[in-house]
C-alpha cells in the first residue's frame, strides 16, 4: 500500500501506550491498531487533527507516501 502509517514511531518517541493514545484521541484501542497496521481505508480529518494534537506533530509525521515495491 502506498500510504504508510507511522503512528507507532511517534508513540515510541513519546513513550506513550496505545491505550493512553486511544483514550486521549477518542478512539478504541482496536481502531488504533487498525490504523497502525495499515488496514484503515480512510481517516477523518477530525481524527487526524486529534492525533496530531495529542502527539504534537504534523500529519506528515504520521502518514508517508511510498511507491509500490519500495521498502518503507
Amino acid at each position: 500500500m502506498p500510504i504508510v502509517v507511522r503512528i507507532d514511531v511517534e508513540l515510541a518517541k513519546r513513550k506513550m501506550s496505545v491505550g493512553e493514545f486511544a483514550e486521549r484521541v477518542g478512539l478504541t484501542p482496536a481502531n488504533v491498531a487498525v490504523l497502525k497496521n495499515g488496514r484503515a481505508k480512510a481517516v477523518r480529518f477530525s481524527t487526524l487533527e486529534a492525533m496530531c494534537r495529542v502527539l504534537g506533530c504534523q500529519p506528515g509525521d504520521l502518514l508517508e507516501y511510498v511507491e509500490d515495491g519500495e521498502e518503507a
